[in-house]
């Protein structure tokens, strides 16, 4: 039998065993409190560290990469800042702050397209009424030029409708840079008189110097004549308007592999190479032309020689410099954009310059034939006269012809070289063709105007 004493002792050593064991566990779990109390704490430093790193390139993607991005657009040279941590590049942060920077992109050039669409969808209209004011202006200074007959007022008339000539050229290429058709529907024509034709749009034409090295017959298809006018008139304008207004601007007309050339050297202060590589992409047409790319006042140039070249299937290079040591300009008619024409039956204008190469079937002798005068080929442009035939093509726009065709019937003779004309009479000579150039782009923008007004209704 267990004493009292004993069980008491029992009682007592288990109660502290229990006591020890119960002291023991408290003291596991207050380190361990302990430990989990220092973790927490050091997981809130680093997630306080992570937000204020997720805070600060929030606020460097706000204030500096995203202002960047949307400059490149329009500004290429302008470099967009990474993130502030490189080691945010790859992370998933980094994917996320790039994906926002894709997406604002991929918006921004959607809207910039959109309101440029507007911009030249405006500007057509604009370009259209006013080409219509221009036109009507020209018809009443031919009517004046038909009327009087006075020297004097007739050279006055002859310099009013030349700015007015290039006015419309500068309203035409207006309108072509914003996505127009160029306006003229003409037959095939020699390349010389394209080339001429273009150069009588211009202010300074009498510093243009010709050379005309083709072979006599080489000439445009009709859907090319207009468009290879309005690039060598914008070639020569550039030519013009950048080198020393006693200089001359000098044009070859060659024979390459395959097509025809038409090279324009003059002698100004050139460009750089950042310039001319710039220059190259507008007239290369590969790039989508934009209003706001031209500047303040927009340069519609060479936009409107890219616009040609993409849609006439020409090439315009800039990327040599003249040996003039100004620019080299070279336009290049490829063989499927060229026809022949019978010089004896349609020949060029009278006052274009004559070819030095002689056609095939000729001796090249060097020497003018018997009975016929020595030939220059290179002189100040006379535009011959032409007059406007009212009978429509087969897709219903006007044509022109020269008054030189009806005498196609007539006995071949040797041409001979008009004798000089006097200014009154080359500007009613330059008069007459601008009348008629009127005439046919007035009917050719009546035909447009009902055309777009019938494609209208029917869309509505």
């Amino acid at each position: 039998m267990i004493e009292l004493p004993d069980l008491a002792a029992g009682g007592l050593a288990a109660g502290t065993l229990s006591a020890l064991v119960l002291g023991g566990g408290l003291l596991r779990s207050r380190r361990q409190r302990t430990v989990q109390r220092d973790e927490i704490a050091a997981l809130r430093a680093h997630l306080d560290g992570v937000v204020q790193t997720f805070a600060a390139e929030i606020e460097h993607l706000a204030a500096k990469r995203v202002p960047a991005a949307a400059r490149h657009l329009t500004h290429p040279h302008v470099a967009v800042p990474g993130p502030l941590q490189l080691r945010a590049a790859g992370s998933s942060l980094g994917v996320a702050m790039e994906n926002v920077l894709e997406q604002l992109r991929v918006e921004l050039t959607a809207q910039h397209l959109r309101v440029d669409a507007a911009a030249q969808a405006g500007m057509r209209g604009a370009t259209r009424e006013i080409q219509a004011a221009l036109y009507r202006l020209q018809d009443a200074l031919r009517g004046l030029q038909q009327k009087y007959d006075d020297p004097e007022l007739t050279q006055t008339l002859f310099e009013l409708d030349h700015e007015n000539e290039q006015s419309l050229r500068r309203a035409q290429v207006a309108a072509v840079v914003c996505g127009a058709w160029v306006g003229l529907a003409r037959e095939e024509s020699h390349v010389v008189d394209a080339v001429t034709g273009g150069q009588a749009r211009l202010a300074g034409y009498h510093r243009v110097r010709v050379n005309n090295h083709l072979e006599p017959g080489t000439a445009l298809v009709s859907h090319a004549v207009e468009p290879v006018a309005i690039i060598v008139a914008e070639l020569l304008d550039n030519a013009l308007r950048h080198s020393a207004p006693d200089t001359d601007v000098v044009v070859n007309l060659e024979h390459v592999h395959h097509g025809v050339c038409v090279t324009v050297d003059d002698a100004g202060l050139g460009m750089t190479q950042d310039e001319r590589a710039r220059a190259q992409r507008m007239v290369a047409g590969t790039e989508p032309i934009l209003l706001t790319d031209l500047g303040d006042p927009p340069r519609m140039g060479l936009a409107a020689i890219g616009q040609l070249t993409r849609q006439f299937d020409l090439s315009v290079d800039l990327s040599s410099p003249s040996p003039y040591g100004g620019v080299r300009g070279v336009l290049r008619v490829d063989s499927h954009l060229l026809t022949r024409i019978d010089p004896d039956v349609r020949p060029p204008a009278a006052s274009a310059p004559r070819p030095t190469r002689r056609p095939q079937n000729d001796e090249p002798t060097g020497r003018p034939q018997k009975d016929e005068p020595a030939r220059s080929t290179s002189h100040d442009y006379v535009p011959e006269l032409e007059t406007h035939d009212p009978r429509p093509t087969a897709d219903g726009l006007p044509q022109r012809r020269r008054r030189t065709r009806a005498a196609a019937a007539e006995p071949a003779v040797a041409p001979q070289r008009p004798p000089a004309l006097r200014p009154e009479e080359a500007a009613a000579a330059l008069g007459g063709l601008q009348a008629a150039t009127a005439a046919a782009r007035s009917e050719t923008a009546e035909h447009d105007t009902e055309r777009d007004d019938h494609e209208g209704g029917t869309a509505r």
